[in-house]
């Protein structure tokens, strides 16, 4: 029994150090790159304005579409107890005020959580028989939200935001969590870790719409880099 017991434990010290390894290699690979849509995941959002986490992401997504890499951006993300918008419409009107086209924003507005966002997602880029998406997220969660999506039958590349380097502290913080959110995920499946964001501690601090789809309409022109 005790060497089971070593075995298992061996095996499983094992499992978490190669997770770890390859969660934090995702972090620090941007795999920009042509696809048919650009996926931004949520981050906080204060009354319609955006986080400086969001700011990021959306700065970056929209430094992709600038650069042709897809003619279309989504922008994910629900809202919170106490939110009078959602994080994905808030994206969309920060967006607007960079000079994006109306014709290139979609908006998911009904996702709580990493998974529930790119599902719904999904599920409209599949009805339009898109399936290779571009994400954007911060650099630990990249090996998770990928995994996300190819569960989901979407081809992912991943482009996390640039940005000052996480103190110390922090950075053990995120890959502790992404860590432990991959490791059980690719065991029981991410779908039933449903809520795992806010269950886990965050990995960077943080502090009424209609659901909304539009037709996608004319393609926006693709703009050289």
């Amino acid at each position: 029994m005790g060497r089971l017991i070593a075995a298992a434990t061996i095996l499983a010290v094992a499992y978490l150090g190669v997770t770890l390894a390859q969660v934090w290699g995702a972090s620090r690979e941007d795999a920009a790159g042509p696809a048919e849509a650009i996926v931004v995941l949520g981050a906080a959002q204060y009354d319609g304005r955006p986080s400086p986490a969001l700011q990021a992401r959306l700065d970056h997504a929209a430094d992709l579409y600038q650069r042709g890499h897809a003619p279309v951006i989504w922008v994910t993300g629900g809202q919170r107890p106490g939110d009078r918008t959602t994080e994905g419409k808030s994206g969309y009107d920060y967006l607007r005020t960079r000079g994006l086209p109306d014709e290139a924003l979609q908006i998911e507005n009904q996702g709580r959580n990493t998974w529930e966002s790119l599902a719904a997602t999904a599920r409209f880029l599949r009805e339009r028989g898109t399936t290779e998406v571009l994400l954007v997220s911060h650099p630990y969660h990249s090996y998770r939200v990928a995994g996300i999506a190819r569960e989901l039958g979407l081809t992912p590349l991943v482009s996390p935001t640039k940005g000052r380097p996480l103190a110390a502290m922090d950075t053990a913080r995120a890959l502790g969590r992404e860590t432990a959110a991959v490791a059980l995920g690719r065991l029981v499946g991410y779908r039933r870790l449903t809520g795992i964001d806010q269950r886990l501690p965050p990995a960077i601090p943080r502090a009424d719409d209609r659901p909304i789809a539009r037709d996608w309409g004319p393609p926006a022109p693709l703009l050289e880099g």
